[in-house]
């Protein structure tokens, strides 16, 4: 069989559709399991990149376990990505309906599409890059986090109180994020806040995260990864607030502007 070749980075927007995509293929082997079985293993996975969601795997047909696949009638059409053919991913009694998708036609920026599956993510049970599970969703090798010890004064005010005051907090800089301050337990209100242990949330980049929620109230307002990724140690049990929940978060004693209210919906990311 005639395998696919791989596509050369091209990271050109179409001037014919609203946003942009790029596709470059990747040194890592990536896996996918499911029901007990590998239904896709590749050291050729191509790695798709585009301005309104998350990087998305795309492995050789060749690399697929097609005895899984079932297609179906199903299609989904983006103004952007063209129309997906969807196939369900059967292995024994288990089913992930619309499992996994195709692109029959072309686009310029990648020739060699038709010739690629794709399978959602979350409908899947494992995905591995090399030998290590990877969560949430491929990382972005464009995407940075970067972590700074600080001596600015941050102070997070609730209700009019004084909830956090640091002069020793760790600055999470993330690409297209707002600055995240991240506080050590020792400079907040402890008292004040109770666990929301029945949220939890993961990155691809930092692990799974922990909320809390001032006592009494309905929404939570800050997070910690306790247990982050090895990537990401420095905000190890480490608290910051949602700057748009608080009622004022001061840095040097001057207010730090609110971020834009799309990034409220962006939990998973923080």
């Amino acid at each position: 069989m005639t395998q696919p070749s791989a596509p050369t980075i091209n990271p050109q927007s179409r001037s014919d559709t609203p946003g942009w995509m790029s596709v470059e293929p990747t040194p890592r082997r990536v896996r996918v399991e499911f029901g007990g079985q590998t239904i896709a293993d590749s050291k050729r996975v191509i790695l798709f990149r585009w301005s309104r969601g998350t990087p998305t795997y795309y492995f050789p047909r060749a690399d697929v376990r097609a005895d899984f696949l079932i297609p179906t009638s199903s299609t989904a059409e983006d103004p952007l990505k063209g129309v997906a053919h969807f196939s369900d991913v059967v292995v024994g009694n288990r089913t992930a309906e619309q499992g996994a998708f195709t692109y029959a036609d072309p686009v310029p920026e990648w020739p060699g599409r038709p010739d690629y599956v794709a399978f959602a993510w979350e409908k899947m049970d494992r995905w591995l890059e090399e030998t290590e599970e990877v969560i949430k969703h491929p990382r972005d090798p464009y995407h940075r986090v970067d972590v700074a010890q600080s001596d600015r004064h941050v102070r997070v005010v609730v209700g009019g109180q004084t909830i956090a005051d640091t002069t020793r907090p760790k600055l999470l800089f993330e690409t297209q994020m707002p600055t995240r301050y991240y506080i050590p337990q020792d400079d907040i209100r402890m008292d004040l806040l109770e666990p929301v242990p029945d949220l939890k949330t993961s990155c691809p980049y930092k692990g799974e995260a922990s909320y809390w929620k001032v006592k009494g109230a309905v929404q939570e307002i800050a997070w910690a990864y306790l247990a982050p990724l090895p990537e990401c140690p420095k905000i190890a049990g480490l608290i910051s607030f949602y700057n748009e929940r608080v009622d004022e978060v001061h840095v040097d004693d001057e207010p730090e502007p609110k971020p834009l209210p799309r990034w409220h919906s962006m939990r998973a990311r923080l």
